[in-house]
């Protein structure tokens, strides 16, 4: 197993001070690292385009504010930062679940845009993505939160990656429920918690939304939704719906994340054991020892 944090610092850098005509083929330099992640996509995915739908960092305009976005990263060691978190994430599933099979890891920090209202207010600064074996992205933009989370976010992910890597639970699109994706969160999120405190819970979730029980039972009502495509108002909440042109469903930004973590918080005190532990439990169980302990029932019962 090998960790590889790439040095995207001296490529982001390389985009930004190229004549303005080369820098998209630099930009698809910077994530060829992670193109073999969209290699289900047929004929391919063009790398700009997926920059651009992780909220990269504009290569046209805000150049100077980027460039310095990049320094303030690297002054505050944010790869190494990352690096080690990994290891210590790794190490404290390792202990939790002997037989696990981890994958190399390839990890590409890139900043984001800071011209993009919903990405800088909406999610304060964070896109991150670790679902497919293998490969974490996360998209920053460096604010004094960010930068104190790092490693919480960097452990989130690996949670994520490990959870559904082989041996794990299977992620199939189709077929998903929203109880996994919110249930996915939670755990991410508490594991986070256990190797860094409170700074694992995620930050863009706000404390009114994770204490409301009409938020917790409202999400509760759509847990069995099946297929990703209608994920994003249940778990990012309504406006990355729009954002996204899905159904919103009454909830606030952020719901699935409060709603996952309550869920999980409940599984885990009932049962007495960790995040790191449950990294491969599966939905329908944590539901089914969940949801009676906070007063929840399920429209039908979950699936795995």
């Amino acid at each position: 197993m090998s960790i590889s944090v790439i040095d995207t610092a001296t490529t982001m850098r390389a985009v930004l001070t190229a004549p303005e005509s080369a820098r998209q083929d630099l930009l698809r330099e910077l994530w060829a690292p992670v193109a073999p992640m969209y290699s289900f996509v047929p004929g391919g995915v063009d790398l700009g385009a997926v920059h651009a739908q992780n909220f990269g960092f504009p290569t046209a305009h805000s150049t100077p504010e980027v460039l310095q976005a990049c320094d303030t990263l690297a002054n505050a060691r944010a790869w190494e930062r990352i690096d080690h978190a990994l290891h210590q994430g790794i190490a404290a599933l390792r202990a939790a679940n002997p037989r696990l099979t981890i994958p190399d890891l390839t990890v590409l920090l890139v900043l984001g845009d800071p011209s993009n209202p919903h990405f800088m207010e909406e999610v304060q600064g964070l896109s991150g993505f670790g679902g497919i074996s293998g490969y974490i992205v996360i998209t920053v933009w460096p604010t004094e939160r960010i930068l104190n989370r790092l490693e919480a976010i960097a452990v989130h992910e690996l949670h994520h990656n490990l959870r559904y890597s082989p041996g794990g639970v299977r992620w199939d699109p189709q077929t998903v429920t929203v109880g996994e994706h919110i249930v996915s969160e939670g755990l991410a999120d508490l594991f986070a918690v256990e190797l860094t405190g409170a700074a694992g819970l995620t930050h863009f979730v706000s404390a009114e939304t994770r204490a409301d029980d009409a938020v917790l039972a409202r999400v509760a009502t759509g847990l069995d939704v099946t297929g990703m495509g209608d994920f994003a108002a249940w778990v990012l909440g309504d406006t990355t719906a729009r954002l996204f042109g899905t159904a919103p469903v009454g909830l606030p930004t952020g719901a699935g994340y409060a709603a996952g973590v309550r869920i999980v918080q409940a599984y885990l005190a009932t049962t007495g054991t960790t995040a790191a532990a449950s990294l491969h439990a599966p939905v329908a169980e944590i539901l089914r020892i969940a949801l009676p302990a906070l007063d929840l029932v399920p429209s039908r019962p979950a699936t795995d």
